[in-house]
């Protein structure tokens, strides 16, 4: 609790930014789908044939899952507000419009009759008899969509539009709980406040809930502001991984080592090539074998200072799993030195950017390397579970780990992966829910194991030597062991695209500290 309560008086005006937000985002998308599903229901309440389809239509888009419509959204309206602002309208439509036809339908004929035949028209008995009388049923199907944009919002921060999901993502990725809770707490709160203010509207006399909707309405475009309003000034628009953004070995280390200063967008680490490619941020956190490198042209900016120690990749297993399956380190180990940086470089590019399948690329490389073989027949009685994060290079490791550890031994593979961040994977792998999956040193000696400033600074930021400390620290603290590398590094990295970057006179970091600062 204690950390919880340290965690917020520390991003006080983070949380106070992304939870005003948060609100924009939920009356915004609220206000789109008043003014689109109010008329809509009138109508299909006038004319029943169209009913059934559009209710129809409205519930298939409320069971999209959030994050498959958001990724529908991303090639035609890209990043940032827009999509969110669609997927949330989208979402908030289904209620009020079903809820408006009902209301509108279930009010009896002879009252609508009865005012008919005292001379009033078919639009005054709509302001006058019907929506009134439907009021009761429209106010639950609004309070059901807003209850519903408040959670799904969250889902914003995938597409860096801001909001509470900022804390909830960065807490998954880094397994911070105080980060976590940092985001769900207030998104809870919201839901329930927003809820209970109109559920107390609703019950008002006529005069309060007209007096409540003028001063709604006065706010809105405050409340709208929130949600449009950029994050930053910054000469160059940064586009960040919500776990680099707050791991040591990333911006944190680049403010140390450099300066750097940005208030950088948070989005999803999938989505940053892709948003960079548009157009719609200039500098992106990236990894240094990625494919979309060379497929999107993108210029990696020297380290010069090293704030990035070496990332050699190499599996990590438990140690009980290497002693009851003595075939299982040997088979590992057989890919030491096999993959040098280009070669994993276009092994990413392949799965990225030529779209093959990672079970393909990972059986091509294995049949080039002589270690492909077919798996063979017979009933396998011992499991090994796998696991990999949520990135490509992952998931090709972990079809290359399976497609040998079954064509060289009799092992059985279960394979668990996009497990999210490091510290998921590594809690995973402590508790023994998986026996093994790929790492990378850097990330184990800053991430995991967080040695004293004083250790680090008295060590060689030098491949072998990082490696030597990891396996050695891993082995004492956790029963853990590091097998032999594979042979390349995948560090962090600033990326920009190269035609900018030139133009700007930007090759490195420092570059670019220097361009930020004039």
């Amino acid at each position: 609790m204690n950390d919880f309560v340290a965690f917020v008086g520390t991003h006080a005006d983070q949380l106070l930014r992304q939870t005003l937000t948060h609100i924009g985002l939920t009356f915004v998308s609220l206000l789109l789908a008043l003014l689109i599903g109010v008329p809509l229901g009138i109508l299909i309440a006038r004319h029943a044939r169209l009913a059934s389809v559009t209710l129809g239509v409205a519930g298939v888009l409320q069971t999209i899952p959030s994050v498959a419509l958001l990724g529908f959204l991303i090639p035609v309206l890209g990043i940032g507000i827009g999509p969110a602002l669609v997927a949330l309208f989208l979402y908030a439509l289904l209620p009020i419009i079903r809820n408006t036809y009902v209301g509108i339908t279930e009010v009896s004929p002879s009252v609508t009759d009865a005012a008919r035949g005292l001379g009033m028209t078919d639009n005054q008995i709509l302001l006058k008899v019907e929506l009134p009388l439907a009021l009761p049923v429209l106010f639950a199907g609004i309070r059901t969509a807003t209850v519903i944009n408040v959670g799904v919002a969250t889902l914003a921060a995938y597409v860096a539009a801001g909001g509470l999901g900022e804390f909830i993502f960065g807490g998954i990725a880094l397994s911070n709980t105080s980060m976590i809770l940092a985001g769900a707490i207030p998104a809870a709160l919201l839901a329930v406040g927003f809820d209970a203010g109109l559920a107390w509207l609703q019950h008002r006399s006529g005069r309060r809930l007209r007096v409540g909707a003028v001063v709604f309405a006065l706010l809105l475009p405050m409340l709208s502001g929130f949600a449009l309003l950029p994050a930053g000034h910054d000469r160059l628009v940064a586009g960040f991984a919500h776990e680099f953004y707050g791991r040591a070995d990333g911006y944190p280390g680049l403010q140390k080592t450099y300066g750097l200063q940005l208030t950088p967008k948070l989005i999803d680490q999938n989505l940053m090539y892709e948003a960079i490619h548009r157009g719609q941020v200039d500098l992106i956190s990236g990894y240094s074998t990625d494919g979309r490198i060379k497929a999107f042209d993108l210029l990696v900016l020297a380290d010069d200072r090293h704030a990035f120690p070496p990332y050699d990749a190499a599996p990590i297993v438990r140690q009980a799993a290497l002693d009851r399956y003595p075939a299982l380190g040997t088979t590992l180990n057989k890919l030491a030195g096999r993959l040098s940086d280009s070669v994993m470089t276009t092994l990413n590019y392949q799965v990225d950017y030529q779209k093959q399948s990672p079970e393909a690329v990972a059986r091509q490389f294995l049949q080039r390397t002589g270690l492909y073989k077919t798996p063979s027949p017979g009933e396998r009685t011992q499991t090994i579970v796998m696991g990999s994060k949520v990135f490509t290079e992952q998931y090709i490791l972990a079809e290359i780990y399976r497609q040998l550890i079954e064509g060289q031994t009799q092992l059985r593979m279960v394979t668990k992966t996009g497990l999210g961040g490091t510290q998921i994977c590594f809690d995973a792998l402590r508790t023994g829910a998986i026996d093994f999956y790929p790492e990378y040193t850097g990330t184990g000696l800053l991430v995991i194991l967080q040695p004293p400033a004083d250790t680090l600074r008295t060590m060689s930021m030098q491949s072998d030597s990082v490696y030597a400390f990891v396996d050695a620290q891993f082995r004492v603290s956790y029963n853990i062991q590091w097998l032999k590398p594979l042979g390349f590094s995948n560090s962090y990295a600033l990326m920009m695209r190269r035609q900018q970057a030139q133009a700007l006179g930007i090759r490195s970091i420092p570059d670019l500290v220097r361009y930020l600062q004039r």
